[in-house]
């Protein structure tokens, strides 16, 4: 299958690359680096913007064509050169065609100056598929959102408030559906007020479209051959967020201190978000470590279960996995994790039938089909059927990417503490356990799985609890040969100190956590269906399943499968707020959301909670820092909190509990 989501590329005799879809260079072959110096950080000013950056700000960049990332690169070096230690840069960029990895290796090789940046850049360009991709550069406090497809498709799903604008889209001639009205008004819905912009093209057609978008435009001096180029800033004003119930809510406290209640991952996750972005953050947790509950399995795989038709929970899978496989890069492979590859097993015709839609609707380099005995050679067993490879996934040992997530100075773990109330008293969330406090801070975010169900202000959502368990069966030389994660209706890892991971049973009835023998034998029948042959290698005959080792957890899902994340409102002040839904679903009404200020929530992950409690931890502190959103905007929405009471409502109940 030809390789049509990358850029396709010829290199000239100087070794720069040139894109072979739209006959254009992607830098100037003269003077690349003076020419993204000149047209996009001097005509932004970026150098003062930088140095009047206060401990704590963040300066947004928006970009049409991230192509090699040349303008990035030198944004984030003039970034480091100018600002104080405690600024942030947040730079988004569109790209339909992103270099393969190999290519932008040979691309930035040309910079030698910038090799400190790009050598970060490429150990995190990784996972780059279709739709937000969310890279964490300089520990976090440099962050590249790129928007992987079509600028028309994907800027209208962003949400963010840009103050600087790079126009890097090829040649208006060439190119042209890069410099068009309507994309100049996508512009202009994300621009901050007075927000600056800059671009190579000096051609009338875009000067006057900008103009007319809400920009005031001027021809400046060019470099070099090139005469003229653009340069303005926003005239117009920002634009409203839409509806008030998933509007962002204004953060009125200075101290950058929250309480995160729970240090499973999406704890974790969420404390390591805020942290790198300046935060104090207590994170409780009643057990006396992190990751004891359903965060503390032997091996958890990155599983990807997608649909084809570019649902909302699809495109935060994606996304979520991409993010959490760039995360991995950070621990020890092997012991810690490895991407070893996923297999998903084709094991009935209505399966099969699925993932061929899946092979025809995402990228070879994300998934692709195998027949069996391609399958069989990349798990090295025996199998009965074909499926779908994922090679970028594998296996992690989840209590480590908790421990790494939590290891910032920022961040007090505080062990033995176990939440059972909130108070709200002048501006600050009191969390209390029998009347006593364990801390205090304007920002709460409650990380606990189902348990946050305890907190009289999140009761009303509807989380349930499901156990899982997994065995653990000892490795042995046969059984070593399994070198991919192999999926059918369990999953079966290869080992990892010794024992594969084999599980997980579901079972929504049950409230007891201890292991129990009818489950190791359930176990052991996935590991049959799975593979005859590993389960003839483990000898699985001889074992007895009441000698298993293993665990069991709750896993806690919403009813709609996506998680809950974002700000909490007040459910009874929300039923009076927006009583009209209930007449009249259409109505937009203006009344400002009676958001509980402060309290946020990261919880419902289910069995997916390794690809999408990471990527929830940054959209949490984007609805603080009101960043640039991680994920489509529509898709944050309904992963939002208050779209349970917004249902109940719209459904004519008239309560939202």
């Amino acid at each position: 299958m030809p390789d049509t989501h990358h850029a396709q590329l010829d290199w000239d005799e100087r070794g720069q690359p040139l894109s072979r879809s739209y006959g254009d260079v992607y830098f100037s072959q003269e003077n690349g680096l003076e020419e993204t110096r000149y047209v996009f950080l001097a005509n932004n000013d970026l150098a003062a913007r930088f140095a009047a950056l206060t401990d704590g700000e963040c300066l947004n960049i928006g970009e049409t064509g991230f192509g090699t990332g040349l303008n990035f690169l030198c944004a984030w070096q003039l970034f480091e050169q100018q600002a104080p230690a405690g600024a942030r840069l947040h730079f988004v960029s569109v790209e339909k065609y992103p270099l393969r990895h190999d290519d932008l290796q040979r691309a930035l090789a040309l910079w030698p100056e910038l090799t400190p940046f790009s050598a970060e850049l490429l150990t995190q360009y990784r996972a780059i598929h279709p739709g937000f991709q969310r890279l964490l550069l300089a520990g976090g406090r440099v962050v590249l959102t790129l928007l992987i497809g079509d600028a028309r498709e994907q800027l209208p799903l962003l949400d963010a408030r840009i103050d600087a604008w790079f126009l890097d889209g090829f040649n208006p001639a060439k190119n042209p559906e890069m410099w068009t009205p309507e994309l100049f008004a996508e512009l202009a819905r994300l621009s901050a007020a007075n927000a600056t912009l800059g671009t190579f093209s000096s051609a009338g057609v875009v000067r006057r479209a900008l103009n007319e978008a809400g920009f005031q435009m001027r021809r400046v001096p060019g470099l070099g051959k090139k005469w003229e180029v653009l340069k303005g800033h926003f005239i117009g004003n920002p634009q409203d967020e839409g509806k008030p119930w998933f509007a962002r809510p204004t953060r009125s406290a200075q101290d950058k201190h929250a309480v995160v209640i729970g240090a499973g991952l999406a704890g974790c996750a969420t404390a390591a978000s805020l942290a790198a972005r300046g935060w104090r953050v207590s994170l409780l947790e009643r057990h006396a470590a992190v990751a004891c509950e359903a965060s503390g399995n032997p091996q958890g795989v990155l599983y990807l279960k997608l649909s084809a038709h570019g649902t909302a929970l699809s495109q935060l899978i994606v996304a979520g996995f991409a993010h959490t496989r760039r995360l991995l890069e950070r621990l020890q492979r092997g012991a810690d994790w490895d991407a070893c590859g996923v297999l998903q097993l084709a094991f009935d015709d209505k399966e099969a039938a699925r993932q061929a839609k899946l092979a025809d609707a995402f990228p070879a380099g994300l998934l692709h089909a195998v027949e069996r005995e391609q399958a069989e050679a990349l798990a090295g067993i025996g199998l009965p059927a074909g499926g779908l490879f994922y090679p970028d996934a594998g296996w992690v040992h989840p209590p480590a990417l908790c421990r790494m997530l939590a290891e910032h100075p920022s961040i007090s773990l505080l062990t033995h503490h176990e939440a059972l109330e909130l108070q709200r008293h002048d501006g600050l969330w009191r969390v209390l356990a029998d009347q006593q406090e364990l801390a205090r801070a304007p920002v709460v975010v409650l990380a606990a799985a189902a348990e946050i169900r305890r907190f009289a202000q999140s009761a009303n959502l509807p989380l349930k609890r499901i156990r899982g368990q997994i065995s653990r069966l000892p490795a042995n030389s046969l059984s070593n040969q399994l070198r991919t994660v192999v999926c059918a209706e369990g999953y079966v890892a290869p080992p990892r100190e010794g024992e594969h991971t084999l599980g997980a049973s579901f079972d929504f009835h049950s409230d007891d956590l201890t292991p129990s023998v009818a489950e190791h034998a359930g176990n052991l029948e996935l590991l049959r269906e799975i593979s005859t042959d590993l389960a003839e290698r483990l000898q699985t005959d001889l074992l007895d399943p009441a000698q298993l080792e293993g665990r069991a957890a709750f896993r806690c899902t919403s009813p709609d499968y996506l998680p809950i994340v974002g700000p909490l409102a007040d459910a009874e002040a929300f039923a009076e707020t927006y009583a009209v839904l209930a007449k009249d679903a259409r109505q937009v009404p203006d009344a400002p959301c009676p958001w509980l200020h402060g309290l946020y929530i990261n919880s419902g992950h289910g069995s997916r909670g390794l690809i999408t409690a990471p990527l929830a931890g940054e959209l949490i502190a984007a609805w603080l820092e009101n960043e640039p959103l991680p994920l489509p905007r529509e898709v944050a929405e309904a992963c939002h909190p208050n779209r349970f009471m917004l249902r109940k409502l719209i459904r004519g109940s008239g309560s939202a509990r």
